[in-house]
């Protein structure tokens, strides 16, 4: 009896094995959901204390021993105003559990004009319904995610964007899903993205360039801080908002979650093709052409560009976050001389130049830079033991390349390439595209219809997210989509 039992449980069904983890899953997205909203009440409401004894502080500059003792003597904020505040915030916190109870779809939601298109989807400026407000809705087509194994890929940028809350990390207010599509509802950064801007200009200065570089370093340095890697970072991933400040996005090929992430977006590539490098002996000018030209395709493409990605990631033999620091030398070669240093005709010649870097890393001489520059570009795209920021992002910032930047206020300061924002739906620096049909319903009989992919769907279970402060402010439109320039 015991072995006949034995025999039928290790004969169990694949059908069942697969109802097994659904309900494993199920059960630990349930209980880890509780923790976390708890743990968000927790820090909502020591957050509002903090506020509320800091109220009303004498200005740094204008502080003395007599006034800092009297200062903290006091309780901030009078009792019966912190009575007010508290029960202002209890109000909202009810109202958000309220609101989380209520289903999100694509019908509480305006769609304006397609803004970006990409291998698995698309994205589109929206506004919602009842507040006005204007998003960037992020739509991925479930049964490409499935046939293309990026389950993975797209939970790890939901969950990153769920815990990052960063003003250097594009901000996710919902997330929800239907039969056909996921949707990701993110702030709109109407300044479009990096390579856009550097599609428009033949090259940065290098004052523009230190700009860029600078925030590009502390956002880059806010999801490290956070234990994750990007693995991804180039031009299509850093958003400018309605300053002209730097965001950084995309992180469906973050790694350093609970669980480890595929590698097939690399897999193609490193079966090279029998091919020389063909754009070697190009000069400058003509090499910025045929980037230009190519770019865009490769942008919306499955396999993408490999140009940024640091060698150590192709050779899949164990890298860390210092991958993501080559990625931002490759774009700032770029922002100086007009093309990333590796570029090529195919992304299979791409990656033999970046393998072969120590050879295929020149500046040509017809795009002088200065000495400073090309240090520190050399200090990124090195091996990565000696590769600038090992010793930590301090070591990045006291380069000299960097010299007079102010890093606790970059935010504040003016934008080295200003932005004008003109209206609500102003898109202005995107690119245009056609509309689709992918918030139809699939044909029946095609090889995306939902009926060859309901028994997985399962897979894409808690994926629904509402940020609190998405569901709790009512009317606030910022003031640069009122109308007007900035």
């Amino acid at each position: 009896m015991a072995m006949r039992g034995h025999t039928s449980g290790s004969l169990m069904s694949n059908h069942t094995k697969e109802r097994v983890t659904m309900a494993k899953v199920t059960l630990e997205n349930f209980y880890s959901t509780l923790i976390t909203q708890h743990e968000e009440r927790e820090m909502r409401q020591q957050k509002l204390e903090k506020v509320m004894d800091e109220e009303g502080l004498p200005d740094e500059e204008v502080w003395t021993q007599q006034k800092l003792e009297k200062v903290m003597d006091e309780e901030g904020l009078p009792d019966e105003e912190k009575r007010m505040r508290r029960s202002q915030h209890a109000k909202k916190e009810t109202e958000f559990l309220r609101l989380k109870r209520t289903r999100l779809g694509l019908d509480d939601f305006e769609s304006l004009k397609v803004i970006g298109r990409g291998a698995f989807g698309e994205v589109r400026l929206v506004q919602k319904k009842d507040t006005g407000h204007v998003y960037a809705m992020k739509i991925l087509r479930k049964a490409d995610m499935l046939e293309k194994e990026q389950v993975a890929h797209i939970r790890a940028e939901r969950d990153i964007l769920v815990q990052a809350d960063s003003l250097w990390v594009v901000k996710m207010f919902y997330s929800f899903q239907d039969k056909q599509n996921l949707y990701l509802l993110m702030e709109f950064l109407p300044g479009g993205d990096m390579m856009t801007l550097l599609m428009k200009k033949d090259t940065l200065t290098e004052e523009e360039t230190q700009f860029y570089v600078a925030e590009t370093v502390l956002a880059i340095d806010s999801i490290h801080q956070l234990g994750f890697i990007h693995r991804d970072i180039k031009p299509d991933n850093l958003l400018l908002d309605s300053k002209g400040h730097v965001k950084l996005s995309d992180f469906g090929l973050c790694t350093g979650l609970k669980k480890a992430h595929r590698t097939e977006f690399y897999r193609n590539l490193s079966h090279s093709l029998n091919t020389d490098f063909t754009s070697q002996n190009m000069n400058s000018k003509r090499k910025a052409e045929t980037w230009k030209r190519n770019r865009r395709q490769l942008a919306f493409s499955t396999v993408g560009t490999p140009d940024y990605i640091a060698p150590e990631v192709f050779m899949q033999t164990g890298y860390n976050k210092l991958c993501d620091w080559w990625s931002l030398g490759v774009i700032m070669y770029e922002m100086l001389i007009g093309y990333p240093p590796f570029c090529s005709e195919t992304p299979q010649e791409t990656y033999k130049k970046v393998m072969n870097w120590k050879e295929t890393l020149v500046f040509p001489p017809e795009v002088p830079i200065s000495d400073r520059a090309k240090h520190l570009i050399l200090r990124f795209c090195c091996e990565a033991d000696h590769r600038i920021g090992a010793a930590g992002v301090e070591e990045i910032k006291r380069n000299p390349f960097f010299e007079g930047v102010d890093y606790d206020h970059i935010r504040e300061r003016p934008a080295a390439i200003p932005i004008e924002i003109k209206s609500i739906d102003d898109t202005s620096n995107f690119d245009e595209f056609p509309e689709s049909d992918i918030l139809q319903p699939a044909a029946a009989g095609s090889s995306h219809a939902e009926s060859n992919y309901k028994n997985k769907d399962w897979v894409f279970i808690n994926y629904t997210y509402k940020r609190f402060e998405g569901l709790t402010a009512r009317g606030a439109i910022p003031a640069y989509m009122k109308g007007g320039k900035r």
